[in-house]
C-alpha cells in the first residue's frame, strides 16, 4: 500500500509542479528520480540521473526524429508551404469557402513533408491567415482552420509522435506511416465538408474568390513538384522496402537540402536558421523523453504500470468499453497536457492492455495520435491555438477556440469512424512486404 501512496503522491505532484509552469520534461524526471529514490534509495536513483539521458539521446532509433525535423525545416525555408497554398488557392479559391478549402489543402500537403503539428500551423498562420483576412473571412474561423489544418502534421506521414509510439511499442515504424495515410486523407476531406457546411448555413463567414483558367490552374500544379518528389522520395522509399525508417529521414533532410539548393531558395543563412531550429525542436522533443523515462522508471518499481495493465484487462465492460474509457481519458489529458509527454507517460501502461484485448498495435497507434490531434486545439491549453494566437496577437484565444469548435466535431466524428472500421488504417499496411 506504501507504494501506491508513493505512486499516487508522484502523480500529484507532477501535476502541481506542471500548473507551475514548470517544463514538462523536468516535472516528469524530478518526480521520477524523486519518487525512485524514495522507494528505493538515492544511489540508485542518481545513477538514473546519469545514465539515461546520455543513453536516450546516443540512441540510434531516436536519430530519426532531428532528421524528420531537419526536412521539415529545410522544406519550409525553401517556400514550399507557400507554393502549396497557392496551388490550391488556383484550383479552389472560387468555391464557397475556397481560401479555407485552399488552407486545410495546403496543411496536409505540408504535413506530408514536415512531421509537426506546431511547424504546420504557425507556417500556415504565416502563409495564409493574412490572405484569408484580405479576402473578408470570419477571423475566428480563419483562425479555427489553420488550427484544424495543423493537426495534420502528426496523422500524415512523416510524424513525430507515430516515430515515439512505434518506438515505445517495438511497432514497426513504416507500417505506422503508412497507416496514418488514409485516415490523414479523411480528416483533411472531412474539415473541407465542415467549412463547405458553415458556408451553406452563413455564407458571409466565407466567401468566394476568383476563378482562374486551366492553364493558370496547371501552372500552379508545377510548383508542388518538389513536395510531391519528396514525399514519394520518402515515404514511397519505405513503403517500397528500399531504406528503413531512419535512412528515409535521413534521405529526406538531404533530399530537402538539395531541392532548395537546386531551386536557389535556400541561403547559407536559411540553411543556418534551419539547423538552430531544429536543434531546439529536437532538444525540446528530447527533455519531454528523458523525463518520461525517468518516471517510468519510477512507475516501475511502485508496480504501478503492472497494476494499471491487470486492472484495465479485467474491468468487466469488454474489449470496446476499456477503448472508450482510455480514449476518454485521453480526451481530458490532451486538453491539459503536451501531446508528446501524454503519449510517453501512457502509452506504456495502456498499450500492452490493448494487445491483450485483442486490437491490432498499428491501428492502435493511429487511434491514438487521431485522439493527440484533439488535444492540440482543445481548450484550455490546445497547443496549435496557442501558437496562432502568439503569431495573430490581435485574435483572441477565445475567438480562436469557437473556430476551431466545428472541427472537433469533425474529429470526433473521425475518430468514431476508425473505430468502427479499423480497415481504414490497416489496408494500406497489411499490402506492404
Amino acid at each position: 500500500m506504501e507504494k501506491d501512496l508513493v505512486a499516487a503522491g508522484g502523480f500529484v505532484v507532477m501535476f502541481v509542479l506542471m500548473l507551475l509552469r514548470v517544463p514538462v520534461g523536468v516535472a516528469m524526471g524530478i518526480v521520477g528520480v524523486g519518487g525512485f529514490a524514495l522507494v528505493a534509495d538515492v544511489g540508485p536513483a542518481l545513477g538514473l540521473l546519469a545514465r539515461s539521458p546520455f543513453s536516450t539521446v546516443t540512441d540510434f532509433n531516436f536519430s530519426v526524429i532531428p532528421m524528420f525535423i531537419l526536412m521539415g525545416a529545410f522544406a519550409a525555408s525553401s517556400g514550399m508551404s507557400a507554393e502549396l497554398f497557392r496551388a490550391s488557392r488556383a484550383w479552389f479559391g472560387h468555391l464557397r469557402g475556397g481560401l479555407a478549402i485552399s488552407t486545410i489543402s495546403a496543411c496536409a500537403g505540408f504535413a506530408a513533408i514536415n512531421g509537426s503539428s506546431v511547424a504546420t500551423a504557425a507556417t500556415m498562420t504565416h502563409v495564409a491567415l493574412p490572405e484569408l483576412r484580405k479576402a473578408g473571412y470570419h477571423t475566428g474561423l480563419s483562425t479555427g482552420v489553420i488550427a484544424a489544418g495543423g493537426t495534420l502534421g502528426i496523422m500524415i506521414p512523416p510524424s513525430v509522435i507515430f516515430v515515439l509510439y512505434g518506438i515505445m511499442t517495438e511497432t514497426d515504424i513504416s507500417k505506422l506511416f503508412v497507416a496514418g495515410i488514409v485516415p490523414g486523407v479523411l480528416g483533411a476531406l472531412m474539415y473541407i465538408v465542415a467549412v463547405a457546411l458553415i458556408g451553406r448555413h452563413d455564407p458571409s463567414h466565407f466567401p468566394r474568390g476568383e476563378r482562374l483558367g486551366w492553364g493558370e490552374r496547371f501552372r500552379a500544379l508545377k510548383e508542388i513538384w518538389a513536395t510531391l518528389a519528396l514525399f514519394a522520395f520518402v515515404i514511397g522509399g519505405m513503403y517500397g522496402g528500399w531504406f528503413t525508417v531512419t535512412e528515409a529521414a535521413a534521405m529526406g533532410a538531404v533530399g530537402a537540402l538539395a531541392i532548395g539548393l537546386v531551386r536557389r531558395r535556400l541561403s547559407a543563412r536559411d540553411i543556418m536558421d534551419s539547423l538552430v531550429q531544429s536543434l531546439r525542436t529536437t532538444a525540446s522533443i528530447f527533455t519531454i523523453v528523458i523525463g518520461a523515462f525517468l518516471f517510468g522508471y519510477f512507475l516501475t518499481i511502485t508496480q504501478t504500470t503492472q497494476k494499471a495493465i491487470d486492472l484495465l484487462v479485467h474491468l468487466p465492460i469488454g474489449p470496446y468499453g476499456v477503448l472508450a474509457l482510455i480514449l476518454v481519458v485521453y480526451f481530458i489529458l490532451g486538453a491539459i497536457m503536451d501531446e508528446l509527454a501524454m503519449i510517453l507517460l501512457t502509452v506504456p501502461i495502456v498499450f500492452p492492455a490493448m494487445v491483450q484485448l485483442g486490437f491490432d498495435p498499428v491501428w492502435f497507434g493511429v487511434i491514438i495520435v487521431m485522439t493527440c490531434t484533439l488535444g492540440l486545439i482543445c481548450p484550455p491549453v490546445g497547443m496549435n491555438v496557442f501558437v496562432i494566437n502568439s503569431i495573430a496577437r490581435d485574435v483572441s484565444l477565445g475567438t480562436i477556440y469557437r473556430g476551431v469548435a466545428p472541427f472537433i466535431v469533425s474529429d470526433i466524428l473521425r475518430l468514431t469512424i476508425l473505430c468502427v472500421f479499423p480497415a481504414l488504417a490497416l489496408w494500406l499496411p497489411r499490402t506492404m512486404g
